[in-house]
């Protein structure tokens, strides 16, 4: 049994024996539904900057929302744009599956695709957002599209003029309080594993409940084909895809012959 076989068979261990479970997720666990991983390997904006010379922070900041909200927006739209049509994948799946099997399955993801409620995950903390989401930011107006098509860029509201934006958290914006209320809520009532798919966990709030884990004695598990800022700290850790580690896991969990037990 070599390395990746014997890890994976100890992450079905303790994906079997778990009952309340924290996933944490990023771009990562999209990519197998064709979508750039942005910060990550082969990313959309990778070591790159804007046509206007900008990094993608810059872009993508509450400032520049504010003050030249057409360059923001432009930047907003091709992200959209690579996201448009895709659909969950295994990854997505899975975890809605689990979510069925188990008393209490948690994803707390800073992707705003989507990808995790059309999958049919419930217990969700979409801690950036979503851009299928617009609000106005002069008036109480707002609306789902289901992508951005036909939108003039920026957008103005249909009730007051205003700008509209998407309901995302951009750079250098606080994150909603709610969110942070309700993930504090879940570490608080109890988990037995935090499984950490798909980011880089630059961001505290990602990297917190990792720390967390490990101060508390609880395992942790890290799928992710590159190096991260938790990858010292997880119990296990797979250097695997998010579609390609959660089937082998699964079907670890789900035999579907009882001879191969």
């Amino acid at each position: 049994m070599n390395d990746v076989e014997h890890t994976l068979d100890a992450a079905a261990a303790l994906f079997g024996t778990a009952q309340r479970i924290l996933f944490i997720t990023g771009a990562g666990i999209s990519a197998d539904s064709g979508l750039p991983t942005y910060r990550g390997i082969g990313g959309l904006y990778h070591e790159r900057l804007t046509a206007e010379g900008l990094s993608i922070e810059e872009a993508l900041s509450g400032e520049m929302m504010t003050h030249r909200p057409d360059i923001c927006w432009r930047y907003i739209a091709e992200i959209e744009a690579n996201c448009r049509g895709a659909q969950p994948n295994a990854a997505h799946r899975l975890i809605a599956a689990l979510e069925h099997e188990k008393p209490a399955v948690w994803v707390l993801t800073q992707n705003v695709d989507g990808l995790h409620r059309a999958a049919g995950s419930r217990k969700l903390i979409e801690i950036h957002g979503t851009v299928h989401h617009l609000r106005c930011t002069e008036c109480p107006h707002e609306r789902d599209v289901p992508d951005f098509s036909g939108l003039a860029l920026p957008p103005a509201c249909p009730v007051c003029g205003g700008l509209l934006r998407p309901d995302v958290v951009l750079f250098g914006e606080m994150l909603p309080q709610q969110g942070m209320d309700r993930l504090e809520a879940v570490l608080l009532g109890g988990i037995d594993l935090v499984v950490s798919i798909g980011t880089t966990s630059v961001f505290p709030y990602i990297a917190g409940p990792v720390w967390w884990a490990q101060q508390q004695g609880i395992p942790s598990i890290e799928i992710n084909p590159g190096d991260t800022e938790v990858s010292r700290l997880v119990t296990h850790r797979l250097r695997m895809g998010a579609a390609d580690a959660l089937t082998a896991i699964w079907r670890r969990l789900h035999r579907p012959d009882p001879a191969e037990d």
